[in-house]
């Protein structure tokens, strides 16, 4: 069987906030995919709350904001959320001010020292592994030696690859990940994003709804689908990372699947 049973369709009438993925899903490098003006007016004129979240944490939220309002979408900076932030306000809740090494881009950078931390070379409290498109071996040296000293050691999500435009991909922060554990022969202790419950509860906070009142749409199996281990529900488009034929050997089953995000706006639309 190459598809999950359908539910019924009024489930999605249920949902409060959609969780919306933004690569693969709502856009490709600095393309909308098709049916995304259809469905964000089709969550406005429900009066149905959403938020752009994503993984990648090279970037943060003013930076989405802004590039989707240049692709013709009018979305404040406040309907967006990564797993970089998601990381801080964890860290910020664990211990404010904390001393971090962190491998990341100077978006990160800054989204680490609006929260009040400090980045350090040297004896840090935490480390914090990021999509980090500026990396240099010499840090990927330095990271794998803190590591292998035992600090406590978070990645913001371990996405493997990162879907771009013209259908290729680019390694995502999970290469990193399997970079450092070939190295060190350790795995983070913690990873936030997508579909770790650090994210979920991050979630709840933000849009005040308990899981089972959110729907994840994305194009992912194994971070958007796998999101519904924890009661979400999940729409699982094929306009990115998963093909159709996929689902057939994946241990994450979503309760939709669609062909893009106009198959989920008509949908929604009938409802």
């Amino acid at each position: 069987m190459n598809n999950p049973p359908s539910p019924d369709p009024k489930r999605l009438a249920q949902v409060r906030c959609f969780l919306l993925d933004m690569d693969g899903t709502f856009y490709l490098g600095n393309s909308l995919l098709p049916g995304a003006h259809d469905l964000i007016s089709v969550l406005d004129r429900r009066g149905t709350d959403y938020l752009f979240l994503t993984n990648n944490s090279s970037h943060n939220r003013a930076f989405y904001a802004q590039k989707l309002r240049a692709m013709g979408l009018d979305i404040p900076d406040e309907r967006v959320f990564t797993s970089g932030e998601a990381a801080a306000l964890m860290l910020a809740d664990q211990k404010p001010g904390a001393r971090i090494f962190l491998m990341g881009t100077p978006d990160l950078q800054d989204e680490f020292r609006q929260h009040g931390f400090e980045l350090v070379e040297d004896e840090p409290d935490f480390v914090v592994l990021g999509f980090d498109t500026t990396l240099t071996y010499n840090r990927l040296w330095r990271l794998c030696d803190l590591v292998r000293a035992g600090l406590p050691y978070i990645a913001t999500h371990a996405d493997l690859n990162c879907p771009i435009e013209g259908g290729g991909f680019m390694p995502d922060a999970g290469a990193m990940i399997a970079f450092v554990e070939a190295s060190t022969g350790r795995r983070p202790d913690l990873i936030v994003g997508k579909p770790n419950r650090p994210i979920i509860e991050a979630l709840e906070r933000k849009t005040g709804q308990p899981a089972g009142a959110l729907c994840m749409v994305g194009d992912r199996l194994y971070t958007d689908v796998a999101m519904g281990a924890h009661g979400i529900v999940t729409v699982l488009v094929l306009s990115g990372e998963t093909k159709r034929e996929d689902l057939r050997k994946s241990p994450h089953r979503p309760d939709y699947v669609m062909e893009n995000l106009i198959e989920l706006a008509m949908t929604l639309w009938g409802l």
